[in-house]
């Protein structure tokens, strides 16, 4: 294993450090190398944000889609039962009138408590 503290060459002042990189240039590298590195990460980073901007985006048209549906089978399903109720308190218009007359006598009774 060679390192080059333990040469006895690396000692005396005489020797050239030409080849050796200096503490500058292995700075700016390693300013340029970080440099790269959060132009990548900001890179990564926006992809992501885009990517879950386009997920979000095509689950709320699902919802809403969903929605829609939801509350039109509701509406079609409230019509036919006002139609029924209608068809209903025609075809029994006393029995309708007495019980609705129950109904309110027990919410007054309720409610004078």
């Amino acid at each position: 294993m060679s390192n080059s503290f333990s040469a006895t060459d690396s000692l005396d002042p005489g020797v050239s450090y030409a080849h050796a990189p200096s503490v500058g240039q292995a700075a700016n590298d390693l300013r340029t190398a970080a440099g790269e590195k959060a132009r990548e990460f900001v890179h990564n980073a926006e992809e992501k944000a885009n990517s879950l901007k386009l997920a979000a985006v095509d689950k709320a048209q699902q919802l809403k889609e969903n929605a829609a549906e939801q509350w039109e089978e509701t509406r079609v399903k409230a019509k036919e039962l006002h139609l029924t109720a209608e068809d209903y308190i025609r075809e029994n218009p006393t029995k309708c009138v007495l019980s609705a007359l129950g109904v309110g006598f027990l919410v007054g009774l309720i409610v004078r408590r």
